[in-house]
């Protein structure tokens, strides 16, 4: 069998016992895990309600996100209480195994805590970074937005995607987010919340020429 330990690492087991305390194996030679996307990219997604976090948690973690960020935003459906009563970082932790076991990952994104957008921005602000921040926004939602295709096409180290949650981004949201982030948009069609931010991944790692 082959057995990855989540940072990396992939390697060739055997099975040495099956038995009702578990599977006991031996780790034996290094494989070359398949490959990390160039560009590490932290998903900053408001929370969405019902079971939609999972299928984006899911199919981020098969195109290649390095993070996911949980944020609760102004209109988001959920609270931060909630979400800890819920236990709901614990289920995207394991939705994050799954899916990476699924698709041949040897890394498993971190999957943060869930924090107010409000302490994202302030976090971008105190520690300004070369790198890119990214606010997904609707068409006309302010003069400066820019479509996906016009950013610069060499890849950065790392990028920070915000996306909102399905009722939007406030005007507030959108004006305090735009000194720390460029706003960009997939074009003129309104795109279901759960649909955003896969199809934003996999644009920008497309535009970044990991596909």
């Amino acid at each position: 069998i082959g057995l990855f330990n989540g940072r990396g690492g992939e390697f060739d087991a055997h099975v040495e016992a099956v038995d009702r305390h578990g599977v006991r194996a031996r780790v034996g030679a290094a494989r070359r895990p398949a490959p990390e996307p160039r560009v590490a990219v932290t998903l900053a997604l408001a929370v969405l309600k019902g079971d939609k976090m999972d299928d984006v948690v899911r199919d981020a973690v098969m195109l290649g996100a390095a993070r996911v960020q949980p944020m609760v935003t102004e209109r988001a459906e959920v609270t931060r209480a909630s979400l800890l009563r819920r236990h709901r970082r614990e289920r995207w932790e394991r939705i994050a195994v799954a899916s990476a076991k699924q698709c041949g990952r040897a890394t498993v994104p971190a999957i943060l805590d869930p924090i107010a957008l409000s302490e994202l921005i302030d976090g971008l602000t105190a520690h300004p970074s070369a790198h890119p921040s990214l606010m997904l926004v609707e068409p006309q939602a302010s003069a400066m937005v820019c479509p996906l295709s016009a950013l610069d096409r060499t890849p950065p180290h790392e990028a920070v995607v915000l996306i909102g949650p399905e009722g939007g981004w406030t005007p507030d949201e959108i004006d305090r987010a735009s000194r720390v982030a460029r706003l960009v948009t997939l074009g003129g069609r309104t795109l279901r919340a759960d649909a955003t931010p896969i199809v934003a991944l996999a644009a920008l790692l497309t535009i970044w020429g990991e596909f």
